[in-house]
């Protein structure tokens, strides 16, 4: 495993992250396909054994349970300074006043909760998980800083937002001396890189680490497109994602399988080789129900791939609608 620097921090992180937001109980009614607390500690387990340090939860996935499980998994089988765990606040199960979003009440009894649920003390790296419209941000970034100062918090992060939102945050901090955003989590991949005309590009600017969620674009990277599995069957929120653009993504498909057949290595590999080779990403947020599918993702990270091949793989990208940052109309959840 090979470690960097978290954006401009001194925080090492592996170059690989995992993605845990498939720990949870399948009747919980969010992922039918999320895996028990037995399995995700065997996940876990693997990771920490390749070299994995850095960890990747939400609060609202499977209503708490992603976050419970590994707590647990890291309890038993880790040291707490050596691994840094992220997990986000913004979505909860609930609708009512005062249970979500950024405003400093939710945000105050949302870490409280995390932390009881992951029995832990901190948490590394702290995410809001979606802009909130309704909500001053001078507010949730005051909130946020206080977290920092009380020491329940060590750094905080944004996911997948406008770049004038991000620039508007980190202004209104620096004009404050409060805490500012180190990393973004953005939906990044190759069949997806909106973000490439604005917001990487500022993240670029003022080292602000990129860990991508949805490396592998749930899964159609990996293959050629479909596959009998329980999550490509009922991952709604990963079809609403990809599937209107499916044939003009067959053709970026095509080419991860030729250069994959080219290095003798699965296409996983070369997703995810492209996008580390991408300025500014940190580590993509690889997500795993299975302890086999981290060795390939690992890999990747050793996967050197010829400047030729990485224009071939990024020259048949054509624009594609905007998918991940919320607008004032759209609170759903599309993570």
């Amino acid at each position: 495993m090979k470690y960097t620097k978290l954006g401009h921090t001194g925080l090492d992180v592996s170059r690989i992250c995992l993605g845990t937001m498939g720990f949870g109980r399948p009747e919980s009614g969010m992922f039918p396909w999320a895996i028990d607390a037995q399995k995700s500690e065997k996940v876990v387990a693997k990771a920490l054994e390749l070299g994995i340090n850095f960890f990747d939860t939400a609060n609202i996935y499977s209503h708490g349970d992603s976050e419970r499980y590994l707590g647990a998994a890291l309890k038993k089988l880790a040291h707490r300074d050596q691994v840094v765990v992220a997990t986000k606040v913004f979505y909860t199960p609930t609708n009512e006043p005062n249970q979500h979003g950024l405003s400093r009440k939710a945000i105050m009894t949302q870490i409280d909760q995390s932390l009881e649920r992951l029995d832990m003390d901190y948490i590394d790296l702290y995410i809001i998980h979606r802009w909130d419209y309704q909500t001053p941000i001078e507010e949730t970034m005051e909130a946020l800083h206080d977290l920092v100062k009380a020491g329940k918090v060590r750094y905080i992060g944004a996911s997948a937002m406008f770049a004038w939102q991000l620039e508007k945050a980190q202004n209104i901090a620096e004009k404050h001396n409060w805490t500012k955003f180190v990393s973004m989590q953005n939906h990044y991949n190759l069949l997806y890189r909106e973000d490439e005309r604005e917001l990487i590009p500022y993240c670029e600017d003022q080292d602000i680490a990129l860990t991508p969620y949805s490396p592998l674009a749930s899964g159609r990277l990996t293959r050629q497109w479909s596959a009998d599995t329980l999550r490509f069957r009922t991952d709604q929120p990963a079809k609403e994602k990809y599937d209107a653009d499916k044939e003009k993504d067959m053709p970026i498909i095509r080419r991860v399988g030729e250069v994959a057949e080219k290095y003798h290595v699965p296409q996983a590999q070369v997703a995810l080789s492209w996008l580390l080779h991408q300025p500014q990403v940190a580590a993509p947020i690889v997500g795993a129900t299975n302890p086999d599918h981290l060795q390939s993702s690992v890999a990747a990270v050793d996967l050197e791939l010829a400047e030729d091949d990485l224009n071939y793989l990024a020259e048949a990208y054509t624009p594609h609608r905007v998918v991940g940052p919320l607008t004032p109309e759209d609170r759903n959840f599309t993570r």
